[in-house]
């Protein structure tokens, strides 16, 4: 039986050291770069779509979110609301660059173990938080480069965001230099198994939904008074 990724990291995390968890990272954008280089778009990247295969471990991205539900409405958003990118719920559209936002989540779900957001409700507030600069925070042990490289992935400005093939570059530099595990960080796991319970929550296994938010804000980068969930 095939995994997708939230339940292959419930079931694994505490046995990957940053050299898997990197290698999980690159693989993920390898696929996406795949997808960008046919000048589409996958518009609903979270951890359920995400499936490695039980035999080879060999990784597929599912459910092109191209469509969403024939009855939705003009004005909705339809997704995973923790992956979704700030410029999106104030309803400036999907971009190639709201993906590269969806990777940067990603890549805080693999290096914590959690899901995004854990402890909140995927509601109107949540939203409001993430499009004034509220992100996850920051798991103690991340590599330095992985944690700037999700950084600049999850900017509130696009254009300040890396595109597919400058974010494929940097995580394979990334990759090859963790890939022999010579530069493993002493503490792999930040989380313990307890921590790990909470990740079945029928809250979070909703997946993609319709969300409606309206007269939303700029997108912002979070002040230092702000302080990232």
């Amino acid at each position: 039986m095939d995994l997708n990724l939230r339940e292959y990291l419930q079931k694994n995390y505490n046995k990957l050291k940053w050299e898997k968890r990197i290698q999980l990272v690159y693989n993920i954008i390898t696929v996406l770069k795949q997808i960008h280089d046919e000048n589409a778009i996958h518009r609903d990247l979270h951890s359920g779509n995400i499936l490695l295969k039980k035999v080879n471990q060999r990784l597929f991205i599912s459910d092109l979110g191209i469509c969403g539900p024939a009855d939705r409405s003009p004005n909705s958003i339809y997704g995973n609301l923790p992956y979704i990118a700030p410029e999106v719920i104030s309803e400036k559209g999907h971009t190639f660059k709201s993906d590269i936002y969806s990777i940067a989540i990603l890549m805080w779900e693999i290096s914590s173990g959690q899901p995004p957001f854990n402890n909140s409700e995927h509601d109107f507030y949540l939203a409001m938080n993430i499009v004034n600069g509220m992100r996850p925070r920051i798991i103690s042990g991340t590599p330095l480069e992985y944690e700037n490289l999700m950084k600049q992935c999850w900017d509130a400005d696009p254009l300040k965001r890396p595109d597919i093939n400058t974010l494929w570059k940097n995580i394979k530099e990334i990759h090859m230099l963790y890939q022999n595990g010579s530069n493993e960080p002493e503490a792999n796991n930040n989380l313990g198994t307890s921590s790990l319970e909470t990740y079945s929550d029928s809250r979070l296994s909703a997946g993609s939904k319709l969300h409606n938010f309206e007269n939303c804000s700029e997108p912002r980068n979070a002040t230092e008074g702000i302080i990232a969930y």
